[in-house]
C-alpha cells in the first residue's frame, strides 16, 4: 500500500517558498532592461555591402565623365543639398544613391554628348540622420557618427573614446526604429561587460539610425 506524503513542516515550506522567489528575481534581474539582440562577431566573417549609402549635406563626391574628364569635378554637397559640376548647375543630391545621382547627372549630360558614362564616388561621407548612429549620455565624447557595413557596438564605443568614469554601461539601451512597421524598439546593452570583461556575447550589430543611450550610475 502506497504511502502518502508526509506534509511539509512549516519552516520547510517558509523556505522553499523563499528559494522559489529568489530563483524569480534572479531570472528578473539578469533579463536586463529589454529584449537582447544576437551577439555579433568581432571581426565580421564576410564583408558584405551594407544598405545603398544616401547622400547626405556636406559629403564630398568626385564626379567621372568617362572621356570627357573636363566634364567631372570634385564636389562638396552644399547645405542645401544640392551640388553644381560643369555644364550642370543646382542639381539635388541629397537623398540619392551615388548611381542615381549618376544616373541624373547622365540625363543631364545627353543634351551635349552623346551617351555619357558617369559615376559618382563618395570620398567623405557625413550621411543623413537616417544613416548615422547616434551615442549619447555617459560617454567620453557623444558623438553622431556614419554607419558603415557591417558596424558593431564595439566600432562605436571605440569610435566615441569609450564609457565615461560614472557610466552604467550594463544598463544602457539602443533605440531602433523599423521603418517597415514604423515602430520604435528598446534593446538592452552590456557595454560594461563588451569594454571590461571583454565579454564576445555583449557585442551587436548596428543598423543605420541606432541612438545607443548610456545612463550614469546612480551611486
Amino acid at each position: 500500500m502506497a504511502e502518502h506524503p508526509r506534509p511539509l513542516h512549516p519552516a520547510a515550506r517558509l523556505f522553499a517558498a523563499g528559494a522559489l522567489a529568489g530563483l524569480a528575481l534572479g531570472g528578473c534581474a539578469g533579463s536586463g532592461a529589454g529584449p537582447q539582440l544576437p551577439p555579433a562577431s568581432f571581426v565580421a566573417s564576410e564583408e558584405g555591402p551594407g544598405e545603398e549609402y544616401v547622400i547626405g549635406p556636406l559629403d564630398e563626391l568626385t564626379v567621372f565623365v568617362w572621356r570627357n574628364p573636363e566634364l567631372g569635378a570634385q564636389v562638396q554637397v552644399r547645405p542645401d543639398g544640392r551640388i553644381t559640376t560643369p555644364l550642370i548647375s543646382d542639381m539635388a543630391a541629397v537623398g540619392k544613391t551615388p548611381n542615381m545621382l549618376a544616373q541624373d547627372i547622365k540625363l543631364q549630360l545627353t543634351k551635349y554628348i552623346e551617351d555619357p558614362l558617369v559615376s559618382v564616388i563618395v570620398n567623405k561621407f557625413a550621411g543623413t540622420f537616417s544613416q548615422q548612429v547616434r551615442i549619447v549620455g555617459a560617454t567620453e565624447k557623444p558623438a553622431s557618427i556614419p554607419f558603415r557595413a557591417n558596424m558593431t557596438l564595439l566600432d562605436a564605443m571605440i569610435a566615441v573614446g569609450g564609457l565615461s568614469e560614472y557610466a552604467a554601461g550594463n544598463r544602457a539601451r539602443l533605440v531602433r526604429f523599423d521603418r517597415g512597421s514604423g515602430k520604435q524598439s528598446e534593446y538592452a546593452l552590456r557595454i560594461a561587460d563588451l569594454l571590461k570583461k571583454g565579454a564576445s556575447k555583449a557585442n551587436v550589430s548596428l543598423m543605420p539610425g541606432d541612438v545607443i543611450i548610456i545612463p550614469e550610475s546612480t551611486f
